[in-house]
């Protein structure tokens, strides 16, 4: 919709060359590059003379005024640029106006096209303010902006919407009140704008994000203020429940899509959320506090309570509202903490499932809410009663109606106009009760109670006991009993237990991977107060010293990693990894372990099966060395990262256990004898790090092959007693060196005599034996092919040979002596290796 590739100034089409009305032919007549101001005003002079005697388009004049229109916006940019004495002559002839006029016409899609692209480039060229200032003036701009365009068709859409994001990107305080009329309540470019926010093209969605975003971001408060008091509501309203209905759809293709067949679908479902999830977080950084109560509120209220939280505990699908799975809620859910830091949204979400129960749902609040309205209750994701568009034609008839009585905006703290709007909203309800415009009436006087329930539901979150895990005076197993919701108390917290209960993998590790993303994300989301972690002993980050844990977290945890260990082990090494994450964080109180020894005897425990596990295969695969090496090099240098776990849509779906999904090796379950190996590999390499880690002990075996203890080029040996054998190296671009060859125990080397001391050799080059291949030269019984490739990063990547050259030794003899030291020494190198793995325990 927006590839379609245009000239600088929209002259696409194929039409011909330009014409002898275009600038670049007045340039090449005149040979000049700054004009006379003359030459400008006689060629503007001539423009307008063509739009005054073409004030009607017709099928004959209509590429002539496109033409002409172009013309002058050339002329424009450049006396922008050049000569501001241009836009004089433009605003004194008013030329401004001719272009609505062509417009209102309905001229035809050619013609609203053109004009928009021109008018596009126009804006997007100018740089000065005071070229602006001008072009803005007069108020036809709005006037196109309100302009009923065909909206159907696909081109003037993307130049309308790149026209209104254009016009956005010049807002700051001085030219909004161009657009936005604070006496009558009117602000075309927002208003027009975001009624395209559900529009089919993701372009004209994301395009009018970016112009939201641009409007918010201008300090000017009654501009402000108009758009919480008239446009807010229904604004947020409609974008929850647009954001909603993309879940449910979400949804709907996880339960339909068990054989993966229609992950595509999926992953674009996945990344519009991700979207609205960023743009969402977008508005909330920008800080306007009375625009975030607002749309907090909606989000809570309207999203993540009653569709995303209530779904944890609720998956009767036959009730009255929708609901979602359980694994789409608890990934969903995840993301929202990873991407949005608001404090008051993400204390209140927290709250609610750790601290909360289903009361939260017919609160005392909600119940009277529910009997003084006639909508549903507010915490309750449902459709608008209105579209977006219809609200806005409302509220703008209101505005006018409330100028009439008094030319000003809705302040803060105006008691005289809040008490007479209630009254006027009360006598309106009286009138009208029963029918559709009470509704409507009774959203309208309830909108500051709306825009403040989630202050008052905070306030009354934070009047709950208080769990006996803040308690100074209780053991560490009487927190960790709280902690757990075990404690027999009058407080149940279903989702909390559900939280536990679904750290239980016996069967698959489906919904554990979900439940460990989320409460990572809770744990590091820098908007939580961690005394609300503190609260189920789970410590945010950066916490500060502590002397206890949450005991049932940690089994649940260690219990994972016991069936991790495990040869028919159901647990994918995402889940595994992360897992073992979480108990780092939940154990360790400033750099030092404060996990109980029966957890560590147990964690000791699933190391040692995971050892066992290990030497299963240990013999299995002739690869294995490059397989263990491989792996560990893998995991040091590309670790988990959740953030980019959670952006993918396949760990959704179901486990799966073939490679054939394409999804990769650490979110799906192996399948065959090598991906079983690799698996027991990275099992063993993160329950070896997580015991040596608790016990604050250092990593003295891994990695098998240390590169402070190799040896590398420049390097000055004393080679003395050592066994050389002179040879000529040819490489592959036809080089030719004299070098010595030596053999150490990993590594051969090319040497060459240092002249400083005798007896000692300056390395050229080294590689390890074990990466090396030898092959003899059919036609030279004095040569050897010799191959020494780079230790892959990753299982997947193509080996890169460092070195491929043919040696060439003195005789034969000396030929077979090095091939068979080069094939001694790699065997003896994989078997010294093979030895250390051996010795793990």
């Amino acid at each position: 919709m927006f590839g379609r590739s245009r000239s600088w100034v929209g002259g696409g089409h194929g039409k011909a060359p330009r014409s002898i009305h275009s600038l670049d032919h007045l340039k090449m007549s005149s040979g000049q590059t700054q004009f006379p101001d003359a030459m400008l005003r006689s060629w503007l002079r001539y423009m307008y003379h063509v739009l005054t005697k073409n004030t009607t388009v017709t099928d004959h004049n209509r590429n002539l005024l496109v033409e002409t229109i172009r013309s002058i916006t050339e002329i424009l940019i450049w006396g922008d640029q050049n000569d501001s004495s241009v836009f004089d002559f433009f605003l004194e002839k008013n030329m401004f106006v001719f272009f609505l006029n062509i417009l209102r016409q309905k001229s035809g899609r050619y013609v609203c096209v053109q004009l928009l692209q021109t008018l596009n480039i126009l804006f997007e060229n100018i740089s000065h303010e005071t070229s602006l200032y001008y072009l803005l003036s007069n108020n036809y701009v709005n006037s196109i902006i309100v302009h009923k365009f065909d909206f159907s068709d696909e081109e003037i859409m993307a130049y309308y919407i790149s026209f209104l994001k254009t016009l956005s990107l010049k807002l700051n305080n001085h030219t909004v009140h161009f657009f936005y009329n604070e006496h009558t309540n009117d602000f075309a470019l927002y208003t027009e704008a975001i009624k395209f926010f559900n529009h089919p093209e993701s372009m004209v969605r994301i395009a009018v994000r970016t112009i939201t975003l641009n409007v918010y971001k201008v300090d000017n408060q009654p501009m402000l203020h108009y758009i919480r008091d008239k446009t807010a509501v229904p604004y947020f309203s409609n974008l929850v429940w647009f954001i909603g209905s993309h879940v449910i759809e979400l949804d709907n293709c996880v339960q339909t899509d068990e054989e993966h067949r229609n992950r595509g679908k999926l992953s674009d479902l996945v990344a519009e959320h991700l979207d609205h999830l960023h743009y969402l977080n977008d508005i909330l950084i920008i800080n306007c506090e009375f625009l975030n109560d607002v749309l907090t509120d909606h989000l809570l209220n309207r999203l993540f309570l009653p569709l995303y939280v209530y779904s944890l505990v609720n998956q009767d699908k036959g009730g009255e509202h929708p609901k979602i799975s359980l694994q789409v809620s608890l990934y969903l859910l995840s993301q929202v903490f990873l991407i949005i830091h608001y404090a008051p949204l993400v204390n209140s979400l927290a709250e609610v499932i750790l601290n909360g129960d289903l009361s939260v749902f017919s609160s005392k609040v909600e119940q009277d809410v529910q009997k003084n309205s006639a909508k549903s209750s507010i915490r309750c994701f449902i459709k608008p009663t209105e579209t977006l568009e219809r609200s806005l034609e409302i509220n703008k008839q209101k505005g006018k109606k409330r100028v009439q009585k008094r030319p000003n905006y809705k302040n803060v703290g105006e008691e005289d106009e809040e008490e007479r709007g209630s009254e006027d909203n009360q006598d309106d309800l009286d009138k009208t009760k029963g029918t559709e415009a009470s509704s409507k009436s009774i959203r309208t006087s309830s909108e500051n109670e709306e825009i403040e329930m989630v202050i008052m539901e905070r306030c009354k979150l934070s009047e709950l006991p208080i769990s006996t895990v803040t308690e100074q005076n209780t053991t560490d197993e009487e927190k960790s009993a709280a902690a757990s919701g075990n404690e027999i108390t009058n407080w149940n917290r279903p989702f909390l237990d559900m939280v536990y209960n679904a750290l239980d993998c016996a069967e698959d590790d489906y919904y554990a991977l979900f439940v460990l993303c989320l409460l990572y994300a809770m744990s590091h989301n820098k908007g939580i107060d961690p005394v609300k972690l503190e609260r189920i002993q789970l410590p945010a980050q950066h916490a500060e010293e502590r002397n206890s844990y949450n005991h049932v977290l940690a089994e649940g945890l260690i219990r994972i990693m016991n069936y991790a260990a495990q040869p028919d082990g159901k647990i994918r090494l995402a889940t595994l990894e992360l897992g073992c994450l979480l108990l780092k964080q939940l154990v360790f109180s400033r750099n030092s372990s404060i996990i109980k020894d029966v957890h560590l005897a147990c964690l000791e425990g699933a190391r040692e099966e995971s050892v066992h596990l290990l030497r299963r295969f240990y013999k299995g695969e002739e690869i294995f060395l490059d397989m263990f090496e491989d792996e560990y090099r893998s995991m040091t240098i590309k670790p988990m990262n959740v953030e980019y776990l959670m952006m993918d849509a396949s760990i959704l779906l179901p486990p799966t256990g073939t490679p054939l999904t394409g999804i990769d090796f650490v979110k799906r379950l192996p399948c065959g004898d090598v991906e079983r190996t690799r698996r027991a590999i990275r099992v063993f390499f993160m329950l070896r790090s997580l015991s040596l880690h608790l016990q604050d002990e250092p990593e003295t075996q891994l990695p098998l092959t240390r590169e402070g203890d190799l040896i590398k080029a420049d390097d000055v040996l004393d080679l003395n007693n050592s066994d050389l054998i002179a040879c000529t190296v040819i490489t592959k671009d036809g080089g030719q060196v004299q070098r010595f060859l030596a053999v150490d125990i990993y590594q051969m080397s090319l040497v060459e005599p240092d002249v400083a001391r005798l007896g000692w050799g300056v390395v050229k080059f080294a590689g390890l034996l074990q990466d090396m291949q030898v092959t003899g030269v059919e036609d030279d019984s004095r040569a050897l092919n010799i191959i020494i490739h780079k230790p892959a990063s990753s299982p997947h990547s193509k080996p890169f040979p460092i070195l491929q050259a043919t040696f060439i030794f003195s005789d034969h003899i000396r030929c077979i002596i090095a091939k068979q030291r080069l094939a001694k020494g790699r065997i003896q190198a994989r078997r010294m290796k093979m030895q250390r793995i051996a010795a793990f325990n």
